[in-house]
């Protein structure tokens, strides 16, 4: 291979760092080397995200950072812009050597050299399954993708025409590669998909996510030093959280409690618009479902706000909404207008500065309920996954780590204080902190014991 030193910078969210792993793979197969830093590489991999406005001009400013490298790397795009603007791409960014679509990555190191600059699947209706991974630094987490592609079809949503349409893995390749994460020990599965809930249907006939999850969760058998430690869902819709799968989550002690749902909005007229299955009636009752069977559970949603037609009471619905249920973790992004999508096309578009007027607005009082939220947990114990130091001096190790309520690079973290500095915790470590203080979004504590 004449290239062997490679560079990925990866943008956008957990099923494209999934990706980037499995590029990793790709290329240390062919007998590559992954790189951590550009300015070392000989080939700059762009793993860019197009979902909404803001993504696409931050991977924009990605791929023009690496045409300045003083080494000159060859330069390729991949992910879901290179999937949905490889031509124009291509027209406006000459220095890009080469572009991969979503589902063409196994072509990565016959491409370097060719002549073709755009290798995108017209139809990306396969599954990569990357026959190697390389997972990252973080050794001890590592997602999961039980599938690819969507068929919700959302107004706002590009991704059923990046991703293709909802397909399933077999189960049994999951599982497989499952084993292989935990004996590489990972403690922390992350799963992912477009729709989690969606599951198995395609090939089974059924929603399979507890069939799945019952499954994964025997993985190391009952010892819980073994396997995975924690299972976190990631990306479930709300009109097919089952009592089946309320009852596996409340039931096996590896699942988290926590749970991702994207409700994006309550008023029906919204839902309605946005072609959403779930309706405001279906959304109270999973939420109460799920808080009366885990009544630890901790779960993240998001809103959207100034969607095409949003009307001041829809807006106040929604903000009434989220104050009374009190959503433990709530992100909320002001509407933005996808070409190519019937949200984008319709005629009642609201101002930009009234949308993030409203998201500013909500989040707004999330700040103090998580503050809030936060205090109550002044004086328990909590089980933390250490994730490294944050500060040390001759007489304490400050350490920072998440608990089994906060998705890495999503949520908050603890901050806890090991009383000793003679012996050292490594990343990936379990440990019990008592929880002294509380911030915005963190917790501080001190350390109790280990394991």
């Amino acid at each position: 291979m004449k290239y062997r030193k490679l560079y990925i910078e990866t943008l956008g969210c957990p099923k494209n760092f999934n990706d980037s792993e499995g590029i990793g793979g790709i290329w240390e197969a062919a007998g590559g080397e992954i790189v951590a830093s550009p300015e070392e590489a000989e080939v700059v991999i762009v793993n860019t995200c197009g979902f909404i406005n803001d993504a696409k001009r931050e991977s924009i400013d990605a791929i023009f950072d690496m045409t300045r490298l003083e080494n000159n790397p060859k330069l390729i795009v991949s992910g879901c812009l290179s999937q949905r603007y490889g031509e124009e791409l291509a027209e406006e960014i000459p220095e890009i050597d080469y572009l991969l679509g979503v589902n063409d990555y196994e072509k990565l190191p016959e491409i370097i050299g060719g002549s073709r600059r755009l290798y995108r699947s017209d139809a990306p209706e396969c599954f990569n399954e990357f026959s190697s991974r390389r997972l990252g630094d973080v050794h001890y987490s590592a997602t999961l993708r039980i599938a690819e592609g969507c068929n919700n079809r959302c107004a706002y949503c590009v991704i059923p025409d990046i991703r293709g349409p909802y397909r399933s893995r077999p189960m049994e390749n999951i599982l497989e590669e499952a084993e292989l994460l935990a004996k590489a020990g990972v403690r922390e599965l992350i799963l992912i998909a477009q729709d989690l809930t969606e599951y198995g249907r395609d090939l089974y006939g059924k929603l399979c996510l507890p069939d799945l999850l019952r499954k994964l969760c025997r993985i190391g058998g009952d010892d819980l030093s073994k396997g995975f430690r924690w299972i976190r869902l990631m990306y479930c819709y709300e009109d097919k959280i089952t009592d089946e799968l309320i009852e596996v989550m409340a039931s096996e002690p590896r699942i988290c409690s926590y749970i991702d749902i994207p409700l994006q909005h309550i008023s029906d007229n919204v839902l309605r618009g946005m072609r959403r299955r779930s309706t405001s009636a279906s959304i109270r009752s999973t939420i109460s479902r799920l808080r009366e069977a885990i009544p630890d559970i901790h779960i993240r949603t998001t809103f959207i706000t100034g969607f095409p037609g949003e009307t001041e009471e829809d807006f106040e619905e929604l903000a009434v909404f989220a104050m009374e249920t009190g959503f433990e973790r709530l992100g909320v992004f002001a509407y933005s207008q996808e070409e190519g999508t019937p949200a984008g096309d319709m005629a009642n578009q609201i101002e930009d500065e009234v949308k993030a007027a409203r998201a500013d607005s909500i989040m707004r009082h999330q700040v103090d309920l998580s503050r809030k939220l936060n205090e109550e947990k002044i004086g328990c114990v909590m089980d933390v996954l250490v994730e490294g130091i944050d500060e040390e001096d001759d007489q304490f190790i400050t350490y920072i780590g998440r608990t089994e309520y906060d998705a890495p690079e999503i949520d908050g973290s603890v901050i806890f204080r090991a009383l000793s500095a003679d012996e050292r915790l490594e990343p990936g470590t379990f440990v019990s902190v008592l929880i002294e203080d509380a911030f915005d979004y963190d917790l501080v504590g001190t350390l109790i014991t280990k394991g």
